[in-house]
């Protein structure tokens, strides 16, 4: 429960707004141009880069006004500036969900030379959760987003857990694959051989999303709980040195929605440490990673307050979220007060890719079918992350999912890939339910203009986000799975599968990528590492 915040901000939307005004609402299929009036009042002289970001400026738009929102302060002592701007995060590593802060990821595998099959490395077995819960049974492996962590400890750090008596030390290696169980245990496996490297960390309630290390190699572990099979339920902090909960934030009764899970994989910038929860809720941690500095409480003023699944980007001191009722919002998170706010149609629980294009940060973002009843579009949507402004926008037409009897939400529940090598300027996404309840297929979409180049169909439909191998010659591979168990290796740019097997259950996880492997979860009890030869 939160404590009475020291200092409280309550915003009545409605007054003056700061900034240019250049927001557009969302329509048909329409290409917009950046306004030269905005790069001027936005970017000054700078070139905004990913590389040495300049501080975005404390400006509101007029969209904004369509929000309720309140902005409270627990720590009014420490600067709220983040500092520095610059990503903490190696791209050697995957220590969050899609590996970066803009949610790009940007680990790409490489290849010695032309693939054509994917080997099975080995095969690890999780425990298996039978309880019976209002929300089903969840068994074990990995569900949505479910992605592997992947970090490779500095030596002297993995010679300080080695001596720890919570790890196997036959099997402990600098390289671990962190993941979180549907079983309500996060494991803890050496890369190379797949055995564990430590005991597992029981969480108590499943995981859905994506845990996240800590950058700044505390060892700090955030983990959201994702069903309350038991109470209590919410969010954890663990220090891996010690390999103990060292905070728990339970309900939030002040939160404008009650559901309490964290499916949202934090990310670390700036010297804090970003949260967003299923309660309608913003979280800001101070550079303990535990304390609450600041948080932001919102909703559209035309319906409730929504949840927040998918993972927030970020860029400079920006942040941008999208949620349960297609609110994509931008956040200044010095301040935590929003700058923009866009209306993508529907739930979106794909979590937002930020690129730099031509020195200026764009968003993409997709949509699921979910409040426009059986049938409908997935908005893919490319954002002008400074203004909020549309620049395409792709309707896509989905129908819901037929499961097993039961109706699940189609669209698009992958993040998107950015192309590589031979793929510049393309982009690629999953989608669920395109020409029949339990289709699926791989679209690769030209960035410049929204035109879907081709779709490969997929033998049912898939909710994992694809990975990208590159090999000597600069061509681009994609490896992507799907929900009844199949895996597949596609050439990016022609869409062609040059393999494709079915190895598990269902692959609705997201998969990892080092070097010329994938490690990846499925539903059912299994973890697997894979080899691209």
């Amino acid at each position: 429960m939160l404590k009475r915040p020291l200092f409280v901000v309550s915003v009545v939307v409605g007054v003056a707004l700061l900034g240019v005004i250049c927001y557009a609402m969302s329509g048909p299929t329409v290409i917009k141009k950046f306004q030269s009036a905005d790069k001027q009042n936005l970017c000054t002289d700078s070139v905004v880069s990913e590389q040495s970001p300049i501080r975005l400026p404390d400006t509101m738009y007029s969209s904004v006004s369509s929000l309720f929102y309140k902005v409270e302060c627990f720590d009014t002592v420490s600067s709220p500036l983040l500092e520095p701007l610059t990503s903490l995060y190696d791209t050697k590593q995957t220590l969050t969900f899609r590996g970066s802060p803009m949610r790009d990821m940007p680990q790409t595998g490489v290849l010695d030379s032309l693939p054509s099959r994917i080997d099975l490395v080995w095969s690890f077995r999780t425990d298996v959760d039978t309880r019976e819960t209002k929300y089903g049974v969840w068994g074990g492996g990995s569900g949505w987003t479910g992605q592997p962590l992947y970090v490779c400890w500095p030596d002297s750090i993995a010679a300080q857990m080695a001596e720890k008596p919570f790890v196997k030390r036959e099997n402990f290696s600098s390289r671990e694959i962190i993941i979180g169980s549907l079983c309500g245990k996060v494991y803890f496996l050496n890369f190379d051989n797949g055995q564990p490297s430590r005991e597992p960390i029981k969480v108590g309630n499943p995981i859905k999303g994506t845990p996240s290390l800590d950058p700044r190699m505390n060892g700090y572990l955030y983990v959201g709980q994702g069903v309350p099979a038991e109470q209590a339920f919410g969010a954890a902090v663990y220090n891996l040195f010690s390999h103990q909960r060292i905070s728990f934030f339970d309900r939030d009764y002040q939160a404008w929605r009650s559901w309490g899970a964290y499916d949202s994989s934090p990310i670390v910038a700036g010297g804090f440490v970003f949260r967003p929860g299923e309660n309608g809720t913003i979280y800001k941690l101070g550079a303990d990673g535990v304390s609450i500095h600041s948080l932001l409480r919102y909703r559209a003023k035309s319906r409730g307050a929504a949840g927040v699944e998918a993972s927030m980007a970020v860029f400079s001191n920006y942040g941008f979220i999208s949620d349960n009722h297609g609110n994509i919002l931008c956040i200044n998170l010095d301040t935590m007060h929003p700058v923009w706010r866009f209306d993508n149609c529907d739930d979106t629980d794909a979590t937002p890719v930020l690129d730099v294009e031509q020195g200026r940060p764009v968003l993409y973002v997709g949509s699921a079918v979910d409040k426009q009843g059986n049938e409908g579009y997935s908005h893919l949507t490319k954002i002008d992350a400074l203004t909020g402004e549309f620049i395409w926008q792709h309707p896509i037409p989905c129908q819901k999912i037929d499961y097993g009897g039961k109706l699940r939400e189609g669209g698009m529940f992958s993040t998107p890939l950015m192309g590589r090598g031979d793929c510049e300027g393309m982009i690629f996404a999953n989608f669920c339910g395109l020409d029949s309840s339990t289709a699926g297929a791989l679209l690769a979409i030209d960035k410049q203009s929204g035109k879907v180049l081709y779709r490969t169909p997929l033998h049912y439909y898939s909710w994992s986000s694809p990975v990208a191998f590159t090999d000597a010659e600069g061509r681009m591979y994609i490896v992507t799975g799907d929900v009844i168990g199949y895996i597949y290796l596609i050439e990016a740019k022609s869409g062609r599968i040059i393999y494709s097997k079915r190895v598990a259950a269902n692959f609705e996880s997201s998969p990892v990528v080092v070097d010329d492997c994938v490690v990846v979860g499925s539903r059912g009890n299994m973890i697997y590492k894979f080899q691209v030869k």
